[in-house]
């Protein structure tokens, strides 16, 4: 969800309709995610939900008391760390610290507008799946250490950019909530950057999106603003911003 695009996008043709600040579609898209098209991934206690650890570091309460932490602190492994979202500061039992918090931005791609036009690519584009874990792992450590785990591959679709057979860019999703399906996990090695190869990653997937009435959406750091104007240019909207605070246990 915090994720680094270090890579300038392609030139994109310049849109002319305003980009307009709205409401948040999801407050938490953990949580909306868990309890719909991600059930399936579902560690449950009382009033806890998480992903399973080597799936993604994102986890809910459904309120701010000790209780529900308590019912966190159950379903985590020790020393174990994971996200949740939440405006306020929380109260924390015995064996669980709290970090943070830290801003997200999230940002949609509106179904009415047409796909943003991008320059002519023979990069050669390429569907990975799980058999991929590894290199993905690998290759994502290098951006955002720690939220691309080796069962990441299992919650949507991923396509990747090789040379000389190693994988040097990657895209694609995480948290999936009926059609609105998030990109996420792009990132490129450093020793590939400045190629466009973000953008054609991103163009697949919104173009897969498009073509299965699905809407495209995102989160990116608030602080990122590199990051931000290129999604800005590219036609995302704002749809606003949340916090999110790291909870780890100690013991």
């Amino acid at each position: 969800m915090i994720e680094t695009l270090a890579e300038p996008i392609m030139t994109i043709d310049k849109l002319t309709d305003s980009m307009e600040t709205v409401s948040l579609q999801f407050e938490n898209p953990p949580m909306e995610a868990l309890r719909s098209s991600q059930q399936h991934f579902a560690i449950v206690a009382g009033r806890a939900r998480k992903y399973p650890g080597d799936v993604t570091p994102f986890a809910v309460i459904e309120d701010n008391s000790v209780e529900a932490a308590r019912d966190l602190y159950s379903i985590m492994r020790q020393g174990e760390s994971t996200y949740i979202v939440s405006e306020a500061p929380l109260a924390m039992p015995n064996g669980l610290s709290c970090g943070g918090p830290v801003g997200v931005k999230q940002m949609t791609y509106p179904r009415n507008r047409p796909l943003p036009f991008a320059s002519e690519s023979d990069v050669i584009v390429e569907p990975l799946s799980c058999a991929n874990a590894a290199e993905m792992v690998e290759l994502t450590s290098i951006a955002f250490p720690g939220f691309f785990r080796i069962r990441t591959c299992e919650m949507g679709a991923y396509y990747g950019i090789r040379h000389e057979g190693r994988l040097v860019a990657m895209c694609g999703e995480r948290m999936n909530i009926g059609d609105f399906h998030e990109i996420s996990g792009l990132c490129t090695h450093p020793d590939f950057r400045g190629r466009g190869y973000a953008a054609v990653l991103m163009m697949q997937l919104m173009r897969d999106h498009r073509m299965a009435g699905l809407q495209s959406y995102l989160h990116v750091s608030a602080n990122n603003a590199n990051a931000i104007a290129l999604y800005e240019r590219m036609g995302f909207d704002h749809r606003g911003e949340f916090q999110l605070r790291l909870i780890t246990r100690d013991t």
